[in-house]
């Protein structure tokens, strides 16, 4: 029987990490349509929120890989795990709107602190990193599993406020986990002055490079339906297809399940097949899935469409590894940073413009527009593909 090596803990815990500032994000969605209630505001101003929130979980990226340059890996995740509990508890307790408002745009930039900190330190202990990312992104929808169920159904029972503060209870003994566990590392540029790292012009450089900005430009499309579907999937079932909350957080955590299943496989099939192959793969199950969702009546289409979709969702272990293939290991830190925080930062519209669509055309044309962006990043794929373009 093999025995359980280091690099096996910091992967457990970079994903029960993950797991952690995930679940302080996804338990909101589920409960949306009670603070719409208790506010009195519409969805594209909950989608405001959210998308605020997802900005600045995507801002914190390229900071975050500086910092990790500068003080290494393990303090910048303890406190991107520490400031989830603490800005869960915070947004519970939010009396107005606009402190909710500050509450979830302060959640999304603690929480952003681990992502590229958490995949840089994965690719110091792992060789095959697709399947270590795959692994690492797993946390995410195991938080969607297990999160959304139980905030739906608090939610039911005693409101809001304490289905948010779960964030805050799975936060905590996830970050003395790590505290006690994960050794220090050494930081890669201790000494180099924090400024140099925000000069302009290298950093243009790095996002104008062709194999950089042409999956930027996807990622950003995905990142889109990806956000606005972690935001309004379980609005979505109990709005525009008549679901009850307990059973649209259900079906919220299956999306997570598939989710959490199939990432390893995605991620492996990316370093055995080619990185394109897996990504134009995920776009076409997805877009199928919102095809399913939005016009097949029926339970069993909602879960054949939850399957097309959580699976294909869990692009990220496809495409996001084509960064890391192309640089350096020097880059690796601040330079996947930045790109998470390019990628992210524009693909947070999706929950506000969604938002947005759904109060002006309904559900339905909100969630063909997801399925129509898919269908572009496949295209864009194909056209990379047939064409030699080398992107």
């Amino acid at each position: 029987m093999r025995r359980w090596r280091y690099r096996e803990t910091v992967l457990a815990l970079c994903t029960l990490a993950f797991f952690a500032t995930m679940a302080g994000r996804l338990v909101i969605s589920p409960v949306v349509p009670m603070i719409l209630e208790e506010f009195a505001v519409s969805n594209s101003v909950v989608g405001v929120a959210l998308t605020g929130m997802w900005m600045a979980y995507f801002a914190a990226q390229f900071p975050s890989g500086i910092l990790a340059d500068r003080f290494s890996e393990r303090p910048v995740i303890l406190v991107a795990v520490g400031g989830t509990a603490i800005a869960s508890a915070f947004l519970a307790l939010a009396p107005l709107f606009g402190l909710f408002v500050i509450g979830t745009i302060l959640l999304g930039g603690v929480a952003g602190l681990h992502y590229s900190v958490a995949t840089t330190l994965l690719t110091r202990t792992y060789d095959e990193i697709g399947t270590a990312i795959g692994v690492h992104n797993s946390g995410g929808p195991a938080a969607g599993l297990i999160a959304p169920p139980i905030a739906a159904w608090v939610g039911v029972q005693y409101g809001w406020r304490p289905a948010v503060a779960i964030g805050a209870a799975m936060a905590i003994p996830v970050f003395v986990l790590f505290a006690w566990r994960i050794r220090p590392t050494e930081p890669r540029r201790p000494d180099q002055p924090m400024a140099e790292r925000l000069e302009l012009e290298p950093l243009v450089e790095l996002l104008l490079r062709p194999q950089i900005a042409f999956p930027i430009c996807l990622a950003i499309a995905a990142a889109f339906v990806w956000q606005a579907t972690a935001s309004f999937l379980p609005t979505f079932l109990v709005e525009h297809r008549g679901q009850s909350t307990e059973l649209a957080g259900t079906v919220f955590a299956g999306y997570f399940v598939i989710q959490a299943t199939t990432q390893v496989g995605v991620g492996a099939i990316s370093d055995r097949y080619g990185r394109d192959f897996a990504t134009a793969g995920c776009m076409v199950l997805a877009a199928a899935g919102f095809g399913v969702l939005i016009a097949v009546p029926g339970t069993v289409a909602i879960l054949v469409a939850v399957v097309l979709v959580g699976t294909g969702l869990g692009w990220g272990a496809a495409l996001l590894p084509r960064f890391m293939d192309v640089l350096s290991e020097a880059e690796r830190g601040a330079g996947f940073g930045l790109i998470r925080s390019v990628y992210g930062f524009i693909g947070a519209l999706g929950s506000v413009i969604t938002g947005l669509l759904a109060d002006l055309f309904g559900w339905g044309v909100a969630f063909g527009v997801l399925a129509a962006l898919l269908a572009v990043v496949f295209v864009a794929l194909l056209i990379n593909w047939a064409l030699s373009l080398g992107y």
